[in-house]
Protein backbone atom coordinates (compact mmCIF):
# COMPACT_ATOMS: atom_id res chain seq x y z
CA UNK A 1 0.00 0.00 0.00
CA UNK A 2 1.45 3.24 -1.38
CA UNK A 3 1.86 5.48 2.18
CA UNK A 4 -0.67 8.51 2.42
CA UNK A 5 0.31 11.83 1.35
CA UNK A 6 1.20 14.55 3.93
CA UNK A 7 -1.41 16.74 4.49
CA UNK A 8 -1.34 20.02 2.58
CA UNK A 9 0.18 23.19 4.24
CA UNK A 10 -1.36 26.53 3.93
CA UNK A 11 -0.01 29.36 2.74
CA UNK A 12 2.07 31.24 5.28
CA UNK A 13 1.89 28.85 7.54
CA UNK A 14 5.16 28.92 8.32
CA UNK A 15 5.92 32.16 10.90
CA UNK A 16 7.10 34.93 8.56
CA UNK A 17 10.51 35.56 9.03
CA UNK A 18 12.66 39.00 7.55
CA UNK A 19 12.60 37.95 3.87
CA UNK A 20 8.92 38.29 3.66
CA UNK A 21 8.72 41.34 5.51
CA UNK A 22 11.19 42.36 3.07
CA UNK A 23 9.57 41.41 -0.36
CA UNK A 24 6.69 42.90 1.16
CA UNK A 25 8.16 45.99 1.27
CA UNK A 26 10.21 45.83 -2.04
CA UNK A 27 7.27 45.42 -3.85
CA UNK A 28 5.50 48.41 -1.85
CA UNK A 29 8.50 50.51 -2.76
CA UNK A 30 8.38 49.11 -6.57
CA UNK A 31 4.77 49.79 -7.37
CA UNK A 32 3.96 53.37 -5.91
CA UNK A 33 7.48 54.31 -7.51
CA UNK A 34 6.87 52.75 -11.07
CA UNK A 35 3.00 54.01 -10.96
CA UNK A 36 4.00 57.70 -10.15
CA UNK A 37 7.33 57.90 -12.32
CA UNK A 38 4.83 56.75 -15.48
CA UNK A 39 2.45 59.33 -14.61
CA UNK A 40 3.79 62.03 -13.29
CA UNK A 41 5.78 64.79 -15.58
CA UNK A 42 6.88 66.66 -11.95
CA UNK A 43 7.06 65.88 -8.56
CA UNK A 44 4.95 67.45 -5.70
CA UNK A 45 6.06 70.70 -4.60
CA UNK A 46 8.17 69.70 -1.34
CA UNK A 47 9.63 66.25 -3.51
CA UNK A 48 10.94 69.54 -5.93
CA UNK A 49 11.94 71.51 -2.97
CA UNK A 50 14.02 68.58 -1.23
CA UNK A 51 15.61 68.52 -5.24
CA UNK A 52 16.38 72.21 -5.27
CA UNK A 53 18.21 72.17 -1.92
CA UNK A 54 19.90 69.13 -2.46
CA UNK A 55 22.49 71.08 -4.56
CA UNK A 56 24.85 70.97 -1.51
CA UNK A 57 25.28 70.17 1.91
CA UNK A 58 24.05 72.55 4.61
CA UNK A 59 24.01 72.26 8.28
CA UNK A 60 20.60 73.81 8.02
CA UNK A 61 18.57 75.27 5.89
CA UNK A 62 15.85 78.58 6.00
CA UNK A 63 12.97 76.50 6.53
CA UNK A 64 13.87 73.12 8.44
CA UNK A 65 16.70 70.88 9.35
CA UNK A 66 19.27 69.43 6.95
CA UNK A 67 18.81 65.42 7.40
CA UNK A 68 16.21 65.06 4.79
CA UNK A 69 18.32 67.54 1.85
CA UNK A 70 21.39 65.59 2.67
CA UNK A 71 19.85 62.14 1.76
CA UNK A 72 18.36 63.62 -1.22
CA UNK A 73 21.69 65.03 -1.91
CA UNK A 74 23.24 62.09 -2.05
CA UNK A 75 20.29 60.23 -4.26
CA UNK A 76 21.40 62.97 -6.91
CA UNK A 77 25.05 62.03 -6.93
CA UNK A 78 24.19 58.28 -7.43
CA UNK A 79 21.33 58.99 -9.95
CA UNK A 80 21.31 62.22 -11.38
CA UNK A 81 18.20 64.43 -10.56
CA UNK A 82 15.02 62.57 -12.48
CA UNK A 83 11.59 63.60 -11.49
CA UNK A 84 10.70 59.99 -10.17
CA UNK A 85 13.60 60.58 -7.56
CA UNK A 86 11.66 62.27 -4.96
CA UNK A 87 8.83 59.26 -5.19
CA UNK A 88 11.22 56.96 -4.80
CA UNK A 89 12.56 58.37 -1.94
CA UNK A 90 9.55 58.75 0.05
CA UNK A 91 8.62 55.28 -0.70
CA UNK A 92 12.05 53.86 0.53
CA UNK A 93 11.76 56.24 4.26
CA UNK A 94 7.98 55.03 4.48
CA UNK A 95 8.95 51.26 4.02
CA UNK A 96 12.14 51.90 6.54
CA UNK A 97 9.38 53.17 8.87
CA UNK A 98 7.01 50.43 8.52
CA UNK A 99 10.07 47.67 8.89
CA UNK A 100 11.15 49.18 12.76
CA UNK A 101 7.15 49.06 13.15
CA UNK A 102 7.69 45.66 11.93
CA UNK A 103 10.93 45.18 14.23
CA UNK A 104 9.20 46.49 17.57
CA UNK A 105 5.85 44.08 17.05
CA UNK A 106 8.39 41.03 16.90
CA UNK A 107 9.46 42.10 20.49
CA UNK A 108 5.90 42.16 21.34
CA UNK A 109 3.80 39.87 19.88
CA UNK A 110 4.15 36.70 17.51
CA UNK A 111 5.87 36.97 13.98
CA UNK A 112 2.22 36.54 12.17
CA UNK A 113 0.80 38.97 14.00
CA UNK A 114 3.70 41.14 13.94
CA UNK A 115 3.02 41.35 10.14
CA UNK A 116 -0.55 41.87 10.43
CA UNK A 117 -0.07 45.02 12.12
CA UNK A 118 2.60 46.02 9.86
CA UNK A 119 0.44 45.22 6.98
CA UNK A 120 -2.60 47.17 8.37
CA UNK A 121 -0.43 50.61 9.34
CA UNK A 122 1.41 50.67 5.78
CA UNK A 123 -2.13 50.89 3.77
CA UNK A 124 -2.60 54.37 5.79
CA UNK A 125 -2.45 57.00 3.75
CA UNK A 126 0.99 58.58 5.36
CA UNK A 127 2.68 55.09 4.11
CA UNK A 128 1.03 54.62 1.02
CA UNK A 129 -0.47 57.63 -1.19
CA UNK A 130 1.36 60.12 0.66
CA UNK A 131 4.51 58.24 1.14
CA UNK A 132 5.03 59.40 -2.63
CA UNK A 133 6.11 62.93 -0.95
CA UNK A 134 9.48 63.24 -0.32
CA UNK A 135 9.17 65.81 2.50
CA UNK A 136 10.67 66.29 6.28
CA UNK A 137 6.94 64.35 7.36
CA UNK A 138 7.69 61.11 5.21
CA UNK A 139 11.60 61.52 6.30
CA UNK A 140 11.01 61.06 9.65
CA UNK A 141 8.81 58.29 9.42
CA UNK A 142 11.83 55.73 9.82
CA UNK A 143 13.51 57.67 13.21
CA UNK A 144 10.17 58.11 15.01
CA UNK A 145 9.41 54.31 14.63
CA UNK A 146 12.93 53.53 15.41
CA UNK A 147 13.64 55.69 18.27
CA UNK A 148 9.86 54.30 19.50
CA UNK A 149 11.36 50.55 19.40
CA UNK A 150 14.80 51.51 20.83
CA UNK A 151 12.89 53.11 23.99
CA UNK A 152 10.56 49.96 24.07
CA UNK A 153 13.79 47.61 24.04
CA UNK A 154 15.93 50.28 26.50
CA UNK A 155 13.22 50.42 29.29
CA UNK A 156 12.74 46.25 29.06
CA UNK A 157 16.37 45.60 28.56
CA UNK A 158 18.19 48.41 30.41
CA UNK A 159 20.94 47.94 27.99
CA UNK A 160 23.89 50.59 27.76
CA UNK A 161 23.40 49.76 23.63
CA UNK A 162 20.17 50.72 23.10
CA UNK A 163 20.53 53.83 25.18
CA UNK A 164 23.25 55.03 22.95
CA UNK A 165 21.16 54.07 19.57
CA UNK A 166 17.74 55.74 21.15
CA UNK A 167 19.87 59.03 21.41
CA UNK A 168 21.34 58.73 18.09
CA UNK A 169 18.29 58.38 15.77
CA UNK A 170 16.53 60.68 18.09
CA UNK A 171 18.77 62.89 17.35
CA UNK A 172 18.87 61.94 13.71
CA UNK A 173 14.40 62.50 14.68
CA UNK A 174 15.31 66.27 15.39
CA UNK A 175 17.29 66.74 12.15
CA UNK A 176 14.69 65.63 10.20
CA UNK A 177 12.20 67.91 12.06
CA UNK A 178 11.78 69.71 15.50
CA UNK A 179 7.75 68.35 15.67
CA UNK A 180 10.09 64.95 16.65
CA UNK A 181 10.16 66.82 20.53
CA UNK A 182 6.04 66.17 20.20
CA UNK A 183 7.38 62.19 20.48
CA UNK A 184 9.44 62.50 23.12
CA UNK A 185 7.41 64.36 25.43
CA UNK A 186 5.05 61.22 24.80
CA UNK A 187 7.61 58.99 25.73
CA UNK A 188 8.48 61.08 29.12
CA UNK A 189 4.73 60.61 29.64
CA UNK A 190 4.71 57.33 29.33
CA UNK A 191 7.80 56.76 31.25
CA UNK A 192 6.00 58.82 34.00
CA UNK A 193 3.07 56.56 33.80
CA UNK A 194 4.85 53.47 33.86
CA UNK A 195 7.02 54.49 36.50
CA UNK A 196 9.94 53.85 34.52
CA UNK A 197 10.92 57.19 36.39
CA UNK A 198 11.22 55.74 39.37
CA UNK A 199 14.42 53.60 38.66
CA UNK A 200 17.74 54.81 39.08
CA UNK A 201 18.74 52.37 35.55
CA UNK A 202 16.37 54.74 33.52
CA UNK A 203 17.92 58.04 34.85
CA UNK A 204 21.39 56.47 33.97
CA UNK A 205 19.86 55.30 30.24
CA UNK A 206 18.42 58.73 29.56
CA UNK A 207 21.93 60.35 30.34
CA UNK A 208 23.15 58.19 27.90
CA UNK A 209 20.96 58.98 25.15
CA UNK A 210 21.22 62.41 25.76
CA UNK A 211 24.58 62.78 25.49
CA UNK A 212 24.30 60.90 22.47
CA UNK A 213 21.39 63.22 21.11
CA UNK A 214 23.29 66.26 21.76
CA UNK A 215 26.38 64.80 19.91
CA UNK A 216 24.41 64.09 16.97
CA UNK A 217 22.47 67.61 17.13
CA UNK A 218 25.08 69.82 18.53
CA UNK A 219 26.37 71.16 14.69
CA UNK A 220 23.34 71.87 14.15
CA UNK A 221 22.55 73.58 17.49
CA UNK A 222 25.40 75.92 15.94
CA UNK A 223 24.31 76.35 12.69
CA UNK A 224 20.76 77.67 14.26
CA UNK A 225 23.26 80.16 16.35
CA UNK A 226 25.06 81.28 13.66
CA UNK A 227 21.80 81.67 11.50
CA UNK A 228 19.31 83.71 13.77
CA UNK A 229 17.27 80.25 14.26
CA UNK A 230 15.82 81.21 11.26
CA UNK A 231 13.59 77.76 10.88
CA UNK A 232 12.04 77.95 13.99
CA UNK A 233 10.57 81.07 13.69
CA UNK A 234 9.38 79.73 10.43
CA UNK A 235 7.94 77.20 12.45
CA UNK A 236 6.32 79.50 14.62
CA UNK A 237 4.71 81.53 11.72
CA UNK A 238 3.32 78.41 10.40
CA UNK A 239 1.21 77.67 13.60
CA UNK A 240 0.05 81.81 13.18
CA UNK A 241 -3.99 81.47 12.98
CA UNK A 242 -6.68 84.41 12.47
CA UNK A 243 -8.42 83.53 15.09
CA UNK A 244 -9.29 81.47 18.02
CA UNK A 245 -12.36 80.57 15.17
CA UNK A 246 -9.96 79.72 12.85
CA UNK A 247 -8.50 77.50 14.72
CA UNK A 248 -11.02 75.19 15.45
CA UNK A 249 -12.47 75.03 11.88
CA UNK A 250 -8.87 74.10 10.72
CA UNK A 251 -8.97 71.82 13.79
CA UNK A 252 -11.88 69.94 12.54
CA UNK A 253 -10.62 69.93 8.41
CA UNK A 254 -7.51 68.47 10.73
CA UNK A 255 -9.30 65.66 12.03
CA UNK A 256 -11.59 65.04 9.49
CA UNK A 257 -8.75 64.85 7.04
CA UNK A 258 -6.76 62.62 9.50
CA UNK A 259 -9.91 60.12 9.24
CA UNK A 260 -9.59 59.57 5.70
CA UNK A 261 -6.13 58.68 6.02
CA UNK A 262 -6.53 55.95 8.51
CA UNK A 263 -9.85 54.77 6.23
CA UNK A 264 -7.92 52.50 4.55
CA UNK A 265 -6.78 50.39 7.42
CA UNK A 266 -10.34 50.45 8.29
CA UNK A 267 -11.53 49.00 5.04
CA UNK A 268 -8.93 46.17 5.10
CA UNK A 269 -10.50 45.43 8.64
CA UNK A 270 -13.89 45.48 7.51
CA UNK A 271 -13.25 43.61 4.56
CA UNK A 272 -11.47 41.28 6.68
CA UNK A 273 -14.44 41.09 9.20
CA UNK A 274 -17.24 40.23 6.09
CA UNK A 275 -14.62 37.64 4.74
CA UNK A 276 -14.19 35.75 8.05
CA UNK A 277 -18.34 36.30 8.52
CA UNK A 278 -18.38 33.99 5.31
CA UNK A 279 -15.91 31.79 5.66
CA UNK A 280 -15.24 31.49 9.01
CA UNK A 281 -11.89 30.86 10.54
CA UNK A 282 -10.99 27.58 7.61
CA UNK A 283 -8.04 27.84 5.14
CA UNK A 284 -10.12 27.10 1.89
CA UNK A 285 -8.62 23.72 -0.28
CA UNK A 286 -7.22 22.54 3.42
CA UNK A 287 -9.54 20.16 4.77
CA UNK A 288 -7.16 17.74 5.83
CA UNK A 289 -5.34 20.28 8.43
CA UNK A 290 -9.31 21.23 9.77
CA UNK A 291 -7.58 20.32 13.14
CA UNK A 292 -5.17 23.37 13.01
CA UNK A 293 -8.12 25.97 12.62
CA UNK A 294 -10.54 24.30 15.02
CA UNK A 295 -11.07 26.06 18.76
CA UNK A 296 -13.11 24.98 21.61
CA UNK A 297 -14.17 28.19 21.41
CA UNK A 298 -14.62 31.91 20.70
CA UNK A 299 -10.84 32.86 20.45
CA UNK A 300 -9.78 35.78 22.06
CA UNK A 301 -8.81 39.38 20.62
CA UNK A 302 -4.86 39.21 19.60
CA UNK A 303 -4.62 42.81 21.13
CA UNK A 304 -5.75 41.41 24.83
CA UNK A 305 -2.79 38.09 24.62
CA UNK A 306 -0.38 41.28 24.17
CA UNK A 307 1.61 41.63 27.82
CA UNK A 308 0.12 44.27 29.58
CA UNK A 309 2.77 46.64 30.20
CA UNK A 310 3.39 46.19 26.50
CA UNK A 311 -0.37 47.79 25.87
CA UNK A 312 -0.04 50.33 27.75
CA UNK A 313 3.14 51.16 26.02
CA UNK A 314 1.50 51.69 22.66
CA UNK A 315 -1.18 53.49 24.00
CA UNK A 316 0.63 55.76 25.40
CA UNK A 317 3.30 56.43 22.71
CA UNK A 318 0.99 55.44 19.92
CA UNK A 319 -1.94 58.14 21.13
CA UNK A 320 0.33 60.28 22.80
CA UNK A 321 1.54 62.79 20.00
CA UNK A 322 -2.23 62.86 18.51
CA UNK A 323 -4.06 64.02 21.66
CA UNK A 324 -1.27 66.31 22.61
CA UNK A 325 -1.11 68.00 19.45
CA UNK A 326 -4.90 68.41 19.51
CA UNK A 327 -4.81 69.78 23.08
CA UNK A 328 -2.81 72.05 22.46
CA UNK A 329 -4.35 73.48 19.41
CA UNK A 330 -7.14 73.87 21.63
CA UNK A 331 -5.98 75.86 24.31
CA UNK A 332 -3.90 78.07 22.36
CA UNK A 333 -5.50 78.39 19.23
CA UNK A 334 -2.57 77.43 17.20
CA UNK A 335 -3.22 76.07 13.45
CA UNK A 336 -2.95 72.61 12.21
CA UNK A 337 -1.95 71.11 8.99
CA UNK A 338 -2.92 67.65 7.94
CA UNK A 339 0.35 65.84 7.01
CA UNK A 340 1.84 67.75 10.42
CA UNK A 341 0.52 64.39 11.46
CA UNK A 342 2.19 61.75 9.46
CA UNK A 343 3.80 60.32 11.80
CA UNK A 344 1.29 60.54 14.58
CA UNK A 345 -0.07 57.21 13.62
CA UNK A 346 2.72 54.65 13.33
CA UNK A 347 1.52 52.58 15.95
CA UNK A 348 -2.53 52.57 14.87
CA UNK A 349 -1.31 48.62 13.13
CA UNK A 350 -1.47 47.30 16.65
CA UNK A 351 -4.88 48.42 17.30
CA UNK A 352 -6.30 46.78 14.46
CA UNK A 353 -5.23 43.79 16.41
CA UNK A 354 -8.15 44.46 18.65
CA UNK A 355 -10.46 43.35 15.85
CA UNK A 356 -8.46 40.15 14.83
CA UNK A 357 -8.90 37.07 16.68
CA UNK A 358 -8.75 32.96 15.35
CA UNK A 359 -6.41 30.93 13.96
CA UNK A 360 -3.37 33.54 12.69
CA UNK A 361 -2.03 31.63 9.67
CA UNK A 362 -5.43 32.22 8.24
CA UNK A 363 -5.82 35.96 9.32
CA UNK A 364 -2.20 36.57 8.03
CA UNK A 365 -3.06 35.35 4.49
CA UNK A 366 -6.36 37.04 4.43
CA UNK A 367 -4.80 40.21 5.54
CA UNK A 368 -2.09 40.04 3.65
CA UNK A 369 -4.39 39.79 0.27
CA UNK A 370 -6.85 42.68 1.14
CA UNK A 371 -3.08 45.20 2.09
CA UNK A 372 -1.72 43.87 -1.17
CA UNK A 373 -4.84 44.21 -3.05
CA UNK A 374 -5.80 47.69 -1.42
CA UNK A 375 -2.46 48.91 -2.15
CA UNK A 376 -2.43 48.18 -5.89
CA UNK A 377 -5.96 50.37 -6.54
CA UNK A 378 -4.72 52.97 -4.36
CA UNK A 379 -1.69 53.04 -6.77
CA UNK A 380 -3.20 52.60 -9.98
CA UNK A 381 -5.66 55.17 -9.21
CA UNK A 382 -4.14 57.99 -7.56
CA UNK A 383 -1.39 57.55 -10.55
CA UNK A 384 -5.15 57.06 -13.49
CA UNK A 385 -6.04 60.15 -11.76
CA UNK A 386 -2.91 62.09 -11.38
CA UNK A 387 -1.89 61.43 -14.70
CA UNK A 388 -4.08 60.38 -17.95
CA UNK A 389 -7.30 62.16 -16.19
CA UNK A 390 -5.39 65.28 -15.45
CA UNK A 391 -4.59 65.25 -19.34
CA UNK A 392 -7.25 64.11 -20.57
CA UNK A 393 -9.66 66.72 -18.56
CA UNK A 394 -7.15 69.60 -18.89
CA UNK A 395 -6.83 69.92 -14.70
CA UNK A 396 -3.77 72.09 -13.63
CA UNK A 397 -2.14 69.64 -10.99
CA UNK A 398 1.57 69.44 -9.90
CA UNK A 399 1.70 66.27 -11.59
CA UNK A 400 1.26 67.15 -15.13
CA UNK A 401 3.27 70.14 -14.69
CA UNK A 402 5.12 70.75 -17.92
CA UNK A 403 8.89 70.79 -16.81
CA UNK A 404 10.32 69.49 -19.98
CA UNK A 405 8.54 72.26 -22.15
CA UNK A 406 9.42 74.74 -20.04
CA UNK A 407 12.95 74.06 -19.42
CA UNK A 408 13.53 73.39 -23.40
CA UNK A 409 12.06 77.35 -23.96
CA UNK A 410 14.52 78.71 -21.58
CA UNK A 411 17.61 76.74 -22.46
CA UNK A 412 16.68 78.00 -26.25
CA UNK A 413 16.33 81.60 -24.60
CA UNK A 414 19.58 81.37 -23.30
CA UNK A 415 21.55 79.92 -25.74
CA UNK A 416 19.83 82.24 -28.58
CA UNK A 417 21.69 85.46 -25.96
CA UNK A 418 24.88 83.35 -24.88
CA UNK A 419 25.88 81.31 -27.31
CA UNK A 420 28.28 78.75 -26.04
CA UNK A 421 28.02 79.38 -22.49
CA UNK A 422 26.29 77.02 -20.30
CA UNK A 423 23.79 77.76 -18.25
CA UNK A 424 23.98 77.24 -14.38
CA UNK A 425 22.00 79.54 -12.73
CA UNK A 426 18.00 80.15 -12.65
CA UNK A 427 16.36 82.83 -10.31
CA UNK A 428 12.94 82.07 -10.03
CA UNK A 429 10.51 80.14 -7.02
CA UNK A 430 11.26 77.00 -6.10
CA UNK A 431 8.79 75.35 -7.59
CA UNK A 432 9.47 76.92 -11.69
CA UNK A 433 13.21 77.45 -11.38
CA UNK A 434 13.37 73.96 -9.74
CA UNK A 435 10.80 72.66 -12.62
CA UNK A 436 13.78 74.41 -15.18
CA UNK A 437 16.45 73.57 -13.67
CA UNK A 438 16.06 69.19 -13.40
CA UNK A 439 15.43 69.38 -16.86
CA UNK A 440 18.14 71.97 -18.04
CA UNK A 441 21.43 70.09 -17.36
CA UNK A 442 22.72 68.51 -13.60
CA UNK A 443 25.17 71.56 -12.93
CA UNK A 444 21.60 73.76 -13.01
CA UNK A 445 21.06 75.55 -9.95
CA UNK A 446 18.18 77.83 -8.53
CA UNK A 447 18.73 80.85 -6.79
CA UNK A 448 15.63 80.87 -5.28
CA UNK A 449 13.71 84.10 -4.85
CA UNK A 450 16.94 85.97 -5.44
CA UNK A 451 17.77 85.04 -1.93
CA UNK A 452 21.18 84.62 -0.38
CA UNK A 453 19.90 83.64 2.80
CA UNK A 454 17.60 81.11 0.61
CA UNK A 455 19.74 79.14 -1.47
CA UNK A 456 23.10 78.38 0.74
CA UNK A 457 24.34 76.95 -2.19
CA UNK A 458 26.29 79.78 -3.80
CA UNK A 459 28.44 82.09 -1.85
CA UNK A 460 27.31 85.51 -1.36
CA UNK A 461 27.12 87.99 -3.86
CA UNK A 462 28.22 85.62 -6.52
CA UNK A 463 24.82 84.02 -8.10
CA UNK A 464 25.04 86.08 -11.03
CA UNK A 465 28.65 86.38 -11.72
CA UNK A 466 28.31 84.33 -14.45
CA UNK A 467 25.01 85.23 -15.81
CA UNK A 468 21.93 83.66 -15.36
CA UNK A 469 18.16 82.71 -16.58
CA UNK A 470 15.52 85.01 -14.74
CA UNK A 471 11.78 83.04 -14.81
CA UNK A 472 8.60 83.83 -13.13
CA UNK A 473 4.74 82.86 -13.84
CA UNK A 474 1.58 84.88 -13.29
CA UNK A 475 -0.80 82.00 -13.93
CA UNK A 476 2.01 79.07 -13.33
CA UNK A 477 2.52 79.30 -9.62
CA UNK A 478 5.65 81.41 -9.70
CA UNK A 479 4.30 84.73 -8.92
CA UNK A 480 7.55 86.90 -8.26
CA UNK A 481 8.54 88.52 -5.54
CA UNK A 482 9.98 92.12 -6.05
CA UNK A 483 13.76 91.19 -6.07
CA UNK A 484 13.13 89.06 -9.01
CA UNK A 485 10.77 91.09 -10.78
CA UNK A 486 13.45 94.00 -10.45
CA UNK A 487 16.05 91.58 -12.16
CA UNK A 488 13.92 90.57 -15.11
CA UNK A 489 12.82 94.07 -15.65
CA UNK A 490 17.00 95.29 -15.66
CA UNK A 491 17.63 92.39 -17.77
CA UNK A 492 18.59 93.30 -21.22
CA UNK A 493 16.77 90.62 -23.03
CA UNK A 494 13.27 89.69 -21.71
CA UNK A 495 10.02 88.24 -23.38
CA UNK A 496 7.17 86.10 -22.69
CA UNK A 497 6.33 82.76 -24.20
CA UNK A 498 2.92 80.31 -23.29
CA UNK A 499 3.03 76.89 -22.82
CA UNK A 500 0.23 74.83 -22.55
CA UNK A 501 -0.51 72.76 -19.21
CA UNK A 502 -2.29 69.45 -19.21
CA UNK A 503 -3.18 68.83 -22.39
CA UNK A 504 -5.34 70.49 -25.17
CA UNK A 505 -7.84 71.48 -22.38
CA UNK A 506 -5.54 72.44 -20.07
CA UNK A 507 -4.35 76.41 -19.30
CA UNK A 508 -1.82 78.51 -20.73
CA UNK A 509 1.06 79.34 -18.52
CA UNK A 510 2.47 82.32 -19.07
CA UNK A 511 6.87 82.10 -18.95
CA UNK A 512 7.96 85.21 -18.62
CA UNK A 513 12.16 85.23 -19.02
CA UNK A 514 15.28 87.35 -18.95
CA UNK A 515 18.66 86.73 -19.76
CA UNK A 516 21.27 88.65 -17.89
CA UNK A 517 24.97 88.32 -19.22
CA UNK A 518 27.61 87.17 -17.57
CA UNK A 519 29.70 89.98 -15.69
CA UNK A 520 33.00 90.85 -16.53
CA UNK A 521 34.95 89.13 -13.83
CA UNK A 522 33.48 85.87 -15.47
CA UNK A 523 34.32 86.76 -18.81
CA UNK A 524 38.38 87.57 -17.66
CA UNK A 525 37.50 83.89 -16.11
CA UNK A 526 38.65 85.46 -12.32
Amino acid sequence: MLPAPPPKIPLLSRPPGTGLVLLCLLCMIALWTVLCALSHSAPDLDGMEELVWAASLELGYTKHPPLPSWFMHLATELLGRPVWLPFLMGQIFSALGLWFVWKLARDITTPRRALIATLLVSVTAYFSLRGTIYNHNTAQLWSIAASIWLLHRALRGGRTRDWVLLGIVSGLAMLTKYSALIQFAAFFLYMLRSGALRRPDTWRGIAIAALAFLVVLGPHLWWLDQHRFEPLHYADASLQTNGRLAALKELLHFTLDQAGRLAPMALVLAAWALWRKRRGDRAPGHAANDELFAGAGPAPRYWHDLAAEDRQFLLWVGLGPLLSTVLVSVVLGSRLEASWASTFFVLFGFYGLGWLRGPEVVQLRRILILAATLHALLAIGYATARGPIAQLTGHASRSTYPGPELAAHSLRHWQEHQPGRPLRVVVSNTWLGGNIAVHAGPAVRVWIDASDEQSPWFAPGTALRCGALVAYSEDGRATPVPAVRALYDAAPWKGMDEVRWSGPKGPLIDLHWAVLPATPDCLKGN
